[in-house]
């Protein structure tokens, strides 16, 4: 899949969430609600990695270790379009940096 398929999946999944988000609370999350539920999955992202290196018991790690990284992958992508980065060529470019660094080492 191409990955600005990836990031227009992602918005539109975000706008479904802040018409929930308005109904529910009256107001759509701001970036900083969404980055605070961002470390929260992080920090299971965490768990999941120490299941999948077996030094935690959790029933099929593996597949939620798949979801997590995909909501992860959900939350950098609309944080990158709340704040305008261009988030394919910021990485492309921070990939090349760390490539030339890599070989001059």
């Amino acid at each position: 899949m191409e990955f600005q398929k990836i990031i227009d999946s992602s918005i539109k999944i975000r706008k479904q969430y802040e018409a929930k988000e308005k109904k529910l609370y009256g107001s759509a999350w701001t970036s900083e609600e969404i980055a605070l539920g961002f470390v929260g999955d992080v920090g299971d992202l965490a768990k999941l990695i120490v299941a999948e290196n077996g030094k935690r018991d959790i029933t099929d790690s593996k597949e939620k270790l798949a979801h997590e990284l995909a909501d992860c992958l959900w939350s950098v992508i609309v944080l990158a379009q709340i704040h305008g980065v261009d988030l394919e060529n910021s990485f492309m470019s921070t990939m090349n940096e760390l490539e030339k660094h890599l070989s001059e080492g």
